[in-house]
Formats: C-alpha cells, structure tokens, sequence
C-alpha cells in the first residue's frame, strides 16, 4: 500500500514514511488509489472485536509495519485507557443509534486516533527527532497534547484561536503535562491557525531539518496515521448493529457526521470504500 500527494502521483511512499511526514512536501495530503484492492473481508470483521478489527485494518492499509509493530501499537494505544469495554458503543437514541466516541482519556472522539499515532510515529522513527506542529479549535489540542506526551524523540507545539475555544479546552490544552509539549495562542480563527502550520511546513521544514536535526510532522487529520484509525469505528458499528440483529450484513446503513476539516467524514468514506 502507497501514498501520494494529492497534487501529484508521480512520488509514492509506504506507510511509514507518510505517517511521520503528515503532510506532503508540495503541501498536498497523502492519500492511496489502491483501498479498493486492500483485500479486507468485510463479513470476517463481523465476528471480531474492536482491537482484531483494529489489527485487520492496520495490516491492509499500513503494509509496512510488521505484525509485532502492529500489535504493540494496538495494546499501548487502548488497552486501560478507555472508560468502556467496548470502547465505542452504539446506543440506541430514539429511532436511530448513537456511536459513542467519547469515553477516552479527554472525552474527545479525538481520542480514537490520538492514543494510536505517538504509536505508530514511534515504530517509524530510526534515529531523527520530530517535531508535531497541530491546530486545534479546541478538542483535538488536549487529545493530541495527552497522546503526545513524554514521548520519545516527539514533541509536540499546539496552536489555538485565542479566544476561540472553549474555557474548559483552554485550560485542558493550558495544564497538559509532559516535558515535550508547547501551547500557542494566535490572534486569528482555525483557518488562521491551519495556514500557519502550513506555511511552517512548506517555508521552514528543510531549514529545521538542516540546522537542527528535526523533521516537523502534523497530527492535524491531514496525517494518515489519524485517518486510519478513526476507520475502524465505522466498521466496528455496523458490526453491532449486524451481530445486535437489527440489520442484515450487506444492508446499507447512514452515519450523520459532524465534522469541521472533513477527516472524520473521510475516514467514514474509506471504509465504505473498502
């Protein structure tokens, strides 16, 4: 499995690699053309839990992380940190279900790929340092910052609208713990923020490199390592909805999605896709 900018095909990279970068030199995003071939068997995931689905998906979209690779990312990133045994439930609400993706370490849905990339960025590192440059409108800052924290040869730097979040998001984004992390406020909106770290990458990152050994990287949902995680909580409720009985497999269900920069809602289009 490949990825490649979304402004260009021409230069391909495994998992790993795109992973640690986040975003594409050209400033495009990493995406693949080859789901449709991943090779997943939808019916098989049925009978699986959340950490085998988990596994199953990893190992048809990130090919080269080894099996080992793959299973201590997954025992580190969930076993112990959710409130739930089933860490997204469904729940039914009136005449519809409701996907819970708030019972992680910062009640963010955040939680789901952020507890999972420090993971997957420490598997891909060999000796260079990173450096996490994020924008948040509020909770994937302390979902990042959490995830993030006191990892080895990470750190981590969190820009945020000043004014623009909530009291409770600041103060969890203000108090983080951990020796790697930073907090910035910018007199702006999210997009402001969003286009700075952008400019950071596309100006700055073979400067750093260069002069100090660091490459940068994002956890923003531009990166792949956030994208495919949050994969596996589409396929892990219409798995309980199927084994609850209330569908059939191969019938057609409908998520309603709240999302603000659509890497939610891409991560639901991926796993219709494959």
């Amino acid at each position: 499995m490949l990825y490649h900018s979304t402004r260009s095909s021409h230069e391909k990279v495994g998992s790993k690699e795109a992973i640690l970068k986040g975003l594409c030199p050209d400033g495009g995003l990493y995406v693949s053309d080859d789901l449709k071939d991943a090779g997943l068997d939808m019916k098989a995931l049925m009978d699986l839990d959340y950490e085998q689905i988990v596994f199953e998906v990893f190992r048809a979209l990130l090919t080269d992380y080894s099996k080992e690779e793959l299973e201590d990312c997954i025992s580190k990133a969930y076993r112990g940190k959710f409130e739930t045994e089933e860490l997204t439930p469904v729940t039914p609400i009136g005449g519809r279900y409701l996907l819970e993706l708030y019972h992680g370490p910062t009640s963010a849905f955040k939680d789901m790929a952020l507890c999972m990339l420090p993971q997957l960025m420490s598997k891909a590192l060999k000796k260079e340092k990173v450096m996490i440059l994020t924008a948040t409108s509020g909770d994937t800052g302390k979902a990042a910052l959490a995830g993030f924290m006191d990892a080895e040869n990470i750190g981590i730097t969190v820009f945020y609208p000043h004014g623009g979040v909530s009291d409770i998001q600041y103060l969890q984004m203000a108090t983080a713990e951990g020796a790697n992390v930073n907090v910035a406020a910018v007199r702006g909106n999210f997009d402001d923020c969003q286009t700075g770290v952008k400019q950071i990458f596309s100006q700055c990152s073979d400067r750093i490199r260069e002069e100090k050994g660091i490459s940068l990287s994002s956890a923003n949902s531009i990166n792949v390592g956030r994208l495919v995680p949050q994969i596996v909580y589409y396929i892990e409720a219409y798995k309980q909805l199927v084994c609850r009985g209330i569908v059939s497999f191969g019938n057609r269900i409908d998520f309603i999605v709240p999302t603000g920069n659509f890497g939610d809602i891409l991560a639901g289009y991926y796993a219709k896709t494959l």
